[in-house]
């Protein structure tokens, strides 16, 4: 494909953008959507009294609902968080806690020239220019004052090694002091905690409500609420004076439903996702009229391990040692199959489709590369998710690999890293790799799993959720996952934190403008 021109901002053109995706990311709409019937029938009847009112409520507690709350209680509005599991935080609170962003001291101490246009044409690429450009250009353009925001003012610690992950055209990719999302999460805690503003667990939403003039009017919600139990808890009617903000995430442990759009996710494809990733904050959102938007893009990570439960720490050791200073490879013939820096889609379908988990390979010097909390190479050896051997050989044997063409690989890529090209798959070689060879070797088994749904809601540039007749809906905004088209087809790794980080703020800031 010819390269897409960009506007002197980096924005793609409207007309480009059409050429290479044929219109169809505008038109939104997803197969088998709940889209049916006057649209009057998707609002709930409205109350005859409310139980309470606020200005601003907030439905979900991760990095993009504390994000709104923060920002629409720092502009003088009342602010209610609401979280239905019994814990805050969601997925952002288990997450890697790693946030691309672009031009960060984090590149600049390492000599590493990035620009927000560049970090746009990654997302674009990797997405199939299926991204919605505007949303896709505010994340770039916003990464760095999103991140700057995080330190600054919310206290947030950033360190460690500067990741450059999958898709990337550069290392970017920043993690928390803590390698967990943990680390912007109970930062944004701490500070609704200061401005006033607690976070209600255990509150599930059933409805929202719209009024006679299209404008959300407020929400029903179960309180005290036991997942998954859709009856448990009392039902209580809360207005919105100013409006609602939507970031209760995707669907990746909703089987039923994500089969609905990519019928291969059945019950035995696991979930790195928390359990209360079920998506019915999405789908409410369907049913008062919201416009649907690349539902079926569902992303697997091909950095996940069969052998241990959810996200795990396989992630942390395949990033780092395997696939930027190791090799993955097919256990039925010892041969890499695909760049290890591929985008995650890439890697994912061509792991499935060898049939089996692929091992990924590192020796010594490859294992000190490993993120994630202290002790994580332990662990993942006390817990068998990751094994070690004297020697190439017996990790071959352990895998039934065939010896000699695991070598033969290990050769190869040690001379691809000697001539400064890999001449199979055109890999990133790392400027501070070394040839794979100092015992001890490690392995690690790869298998993908459920991870991100990319589709969602329709948002524009000021968060607003768009309906199904392209207009925005009144007092309505949604940021993070359950916002669709902002990845397109595949989102790259570290930039669904930036992504909630800045429509969430956007969100906050631009709920309190509406009139109430």
């Amino acid at each position: 494909m010819e390269k897409e021109k960009t506007t002197k901002h980096g924005a793609l053109t409207r007309r480009n953008f059409l050429k290479a995706t044929g219109g169809a990311a505008l038109t939104g709409v997803a197969a088998g959507t709940l889209l049916a019937g006057p649209r009057k029938a998707y609002a709930a009847d409205m109350p005859k009294k409310w139980d309470s009112e606020v200005d601003v409520a907030v439905i979900g507690s991760g990095f993009a609902g504390l994000a709104a709350a923060i920002e629409a209680k720092e502009a003088g509005s009342s602010v209610v968080v609401y979280e239905k599991m019994r814990v805050p935080g969601g997925n952002s609170i288990i997450n890697g806690g790693v946030m691309a962003v672009a031009g960060s001291d984090m590149q600049e101490a390492k000599g590493i020239k990035d620009t927000p246009d560049l970090m746009l044409e990654d997302m674009m690429k990797a997405g199939l220019y299926l991204n919605y450009p505007e949303l896709a250009r505010m994340v770039a353009y916003q990464s760095k004052s999103a991140y700057e925001w995080c330190k600054a003012h919310l206290g947030c610690k950033f360190g460690g090694m500067l990741l450059h992950m999958g898709g990337h055209t550069v290392a970017r990719s920043c993690p928390t002091g803590n390698y967990s999302g943990s680390g912007i999460v109970l930062q944004e805690v701490a500070k609704l905690k200061e401005l006033g503003v607690s976070i209600t667990t255990g509150v599930y939403l059933e409805k929202i409500f719209k009024g006679a003039d299209g404008k959300i009017a407020g929400i029903q919600v179960r309180e005290n609420y036991r997942f998954p139990k859709g009856d448990s808890g009392t039902a209580k009617t809360v207005r919105t004076r100013k409006g609602l903000v939507l970031a209760t995430g995707g669907f990746s442990q909703d089987v039923r439903y994500r089969m609905t759009q990519d019928p291969k996710l059945i019950e035995k494809v696991n979930s790195t996702n928390q359990p209360g990733a079920t998506g019915e904050g999405l789908r409410e959102l369907f049913r008062i009229g919201a416009n649907p938007v690349q539902v079926s893009w569902i992303q697997l990570g091909p950095w996940a391990s069969p052998d241990e439960k959810g996200f795990g720490l396989a992630p942390h050791f395949a990033t780092g040692p395997v696939f930027s200073y190791g090799v993955m490879v097919d256990p039925a013939t010892g041969k890499r199959f695909i760049s290890e820096l591929a985008n995650r889609k890439i890697r994912a379908d061509a792991i499935i489709r060898t049939g089996h988990a692929a091992i990924g390979i590192s020796d010594d010097e490859g294992s000190k590369k490993c993120g994630g909390p202290p002790g994580t190479v332990d662990k993942l050896l006390e817990r068998g998710v990751v094994k070690k051997f004297d020697t190439l050989e017996a990790l071959a044997a352990a895998y039934e690999i065939p010896y000699a063409a695991v070598k033969k690989t290990v050769d190869d890529y040690n001379s691809y890293l000697k001539a400064g090209v890999d001449k199979e798959f055109g890999r990133y070689l790392q400027p501070d790799a070394k040839p794979i060879g100092k015992a001890p070797f490690y392995a690690v088994r790869l298998w993908p799993k459920v991870h991100h749904t990319m589709g969602g809601v329709q948002i524009n540039e000021k968060a607003q959720v768009i309906d199904v007749d392209g207009k925005p809906i009144p007092g309505l905004y949604a940021a993070g996952e359950v916002a669709g088209g902002v990845h397109g087809a595949v989102r790259l790794g570290s930039c669904a934190v930036v992504d909630c980080l800045v429509f969430g703020r956007i969100a906050g800031k631009e709920v309190v403008k509406a009139v109430s």
